[in-house]
């Protein structure tokens, strides 16, 4: 099944994390929570934890994400964990990674695995491509 959907920010916190041993590298790692609320066949919010490598500069940079999803798709109900990454040049996006994370669903998302992807073409697109037990 596909359940597609947008979705908007509604917070974007930077948050400080301490790392021992530290190690410097070319581009700082920072991390930051996020809340962002889906429309569409994909209805409900998310919690975010955001961590990245990225030159505000040049658009260089890769992220990995962690979500907690609680909502509908296509009307099913429940919660669910999925995560995602991706690197740019700044100009492109590519080593694309997207999998709802297995035995995290509750409710009538019980069960439910799968992938998806996200889109960010002035407007912020999700879908899901997933299966319920």
């Amino acid at each position: 099944m596909r359940a597609e959907g947008t979705f908007t920010v509604k917070a974007f916190v930077p948050t400080e994390v301490t790392v021992d041993p530290v190690v410097t590298t070319g581009l700082p790692v920072g991390v930051a929570r996020m809340e962002k609320h889906f429309e569409g066949e994909v209805v409900g919010r998310a919690a975010t934890l955001f961590t990245a490598a990225f030159d505000q500069a040049t658009g260089v940079g890769t992220y990995v994400a962690m979500e907690s999803f609680e909502g509908s798709l296509n009307g099913r109900e429940g919660a669910f964990n999925f995560a995602h990454s991706a690197t740019t040049t700044g100009s492109d996006r590519s080593a694309r990674f997207f999998v709802i994370v297995p035995s995290s669903g509750t409710g009538d998302l019980t069960g439910i695995s799968g992938t998806g992807g996200l889109e960010i073409d002035g407007t912020h697109r999700i879908w899901f491509d997933y299966e319920l037990d």
